[in-house]
């Protein structure tokens, strides 16, 4: 099998994971502090990580790449999951998902400014198209009134999300991409610890189980086990290429929503991800 065609079965299973993310996080916040949360799953994640680093004995990364993983821990490990964490104390997890569904058009931009990729015209048509169905169909899908200051956090967490994307599957293709996020979460432990300890909950016999079951999923799934698929699937395909599976990840996360969430699914979902796999088809075929 091509290592292209390799890339997209791993990028397919890192968006995969991370579609239980947002519903993930909505319940996190039920009983969680956003900062709490987000010092808490990098913390979690990174003992693993640094398991994972010790026993496989790898080298110390260089000065240049520390540079890299500074960025990567800036966007992944600290913007994307704090923003959205606030977002999502005033906002639901669908509402969340039209933003996520601009996700793959940034991370395209930022493989082009970051990474010197070149897709073709087609290509661009393909994702901005692929974009436009999702959150044309997020939009309508979610009724509630809007929420300003949330809103700005979800545009926050997308542009820092398609940064750490971009950058992270650049660096893989020297590092690995296991190693990467395994690298940008060391980096960003001082400042996990800190929001960590500042917000350690007072009370623990008041938050539900739901949360613990969120912030367990995020932890592990979404901070860690996913990106192991993900870097190495856009270092394998090329990020801006790859990063266009990401316009399914709003479906799997509604989906989740219906069954965790209690969301309703409709006919107009079904025709709209048809649409959506058509332009990801194609994305693939002119990158």
């Amino acid at each position: 099998m091509k290592q292209s065609n390799l890339g997209w079965i791993h990028g397919l299973l890192g968006v995969i994971i991370f579609a239980g993310s947002m519903p993930a996080t909505r319940l996190a916040v039920s009983g969680f502090s956003p900062e709490f949360l987000t010092g808490a799953r990098a913390v979690i994640a990174t003992v693993f990580a640094i398991l994972c680093l010790y026993v496989f004995k790898q080298p110390i990364p260089n000065i240049k790449q520390i540079r890299s993983l500074v960025l990567i821990a800036l966007g992944v490990v600290f913007g994307f999951p704090f923003f959205t964490a606030l977002a999502l104390e005033n906002i639901t997890a669908a509402r969340a998902l039209v933003f996520v569904a601009l996700l793959p058009l940034a991370t395209a931009i930022f493989a082009v400014l970051r990474a010197g990729e070149k897709p073709s015209i087609q290509f661009w048509l393909s994702a901005i198209l692929g974009s436009s169905f999702v959150a044309l169909f997020m939009w309508f899908q979610d009724q509630q009134a809007f929420n300003f200051r949330s809103d700005l956090y979800m545009l926050i967490a997308v542009l820092a999300c398609g940064l750490g994307y971009a950058e992270g599957g650049q660096l893989s293709k020297q590092l690995g991409g296991w190693q990467v996020i395994c690298w940008a979460l060391i980096i960003a432990l001082p400042l996990m610890l800190l929001l960590f300890g500042i917000y350690f909950p007072q009370d623990w016999d008041t938050i539900p189980v739901t949360a613990y079951a969120g912030l367990f999923y995020v932890s592990l799934f979404s901070m860690l086990i996913g990106f192991i698929f993900w870097y190495k699937g856009l270092a394998m395909g090329g990020v801006a290429r790859v990063g266009q599976i990401q316009l399914l990840q709003p479906f799997l996360g509604l989906i989740l929503c219906a069954v965790f969430l209690h969301e309703a699914i409709d006919f107009a979902m079904i025709v709209v991800c048809f649409a959506v796999i058509i332009c990801v088809f194609y994305a693939k075929k002119y990158a």
